[in-house]
Formats: structure tokens, C-alpha cells, sequence
């Protein structure tokens, strides 16, 4: 997937100021993610420096495009803590 022009919203969104960055994100996230590994938002975090709402966030605008993603519970269930892997693409690399 090549860098373009996505849509992103929200009510503190401004395109000049924040739709490099949050394409960048998104990016990287799902460059990331190619090797099809389960994640949890923590791990993706260390290795991108990201925050955990900002990777489930860019999660959510790459489903919006067709990037598909599943997702299970890791450990106990009462943990709340789930991981992410990539399961198909439409979009080439």
C-alpha cells in the first residue's frame, strides 16, 4: 500500500495538520502488520512507538478500506486484552 489521500474524521481533525501524521501512522502500522504475527495493541505500541488508542484507531480506518483484520483474546478472558494479525488484503503492497 502506497501513501494517499485517506479520509479521516472527528470533530478535532484538521486535514493541514494531521493528515500526513495520521497517514503515516496507518502505514506503518499495516507495514507492521503484513507478516500476518498476532499482536496485542501494547506490542504494536513498542515497536511503533504509538500510543494504544491511536493504533486502534488507525486498526478501524484500515478496515474502512477493506484491510481485514481478526482478532482474539490472549490469556485469560477476564484480562481483557486481545491481539490483531491481518487476515487479507485487496490492496497491493
Amino acid at each position: 500500500m502506497t501513501q494517499a489521500a485517506f479520509d479521516f474524521s472527528g470533530s478535532d481533525y484538521d486535514p493541514a495538520l494531521d493528515r500526513d501524521r495520521l497517514t503515516g501512522q496507518m502505514l506503518n502500522i499495516f507495514n507492521l502488520m503484513l507478516d500476518g504475527i498476532p499482536r496485542t495493541l501494547r506490542e504494536i505500541s513498542d515497536i511503533t512507538g504509538y500510543g494504544e488508542a491511536s493504533i486502534s484507531a488507525q486498526l478501524r480506518n484500515l478496515r474502512k478500506i477493506n484491510i481485514d483484520f481478526d482478532k482474539r483474546r490472549r490469556g485469560e478472558p477476564a484480562n481483557g486484552c486481545w491481539e490483531y494479525w491481518l487476515v487479507k488484503t485487496e490492496i497491493a503492497r
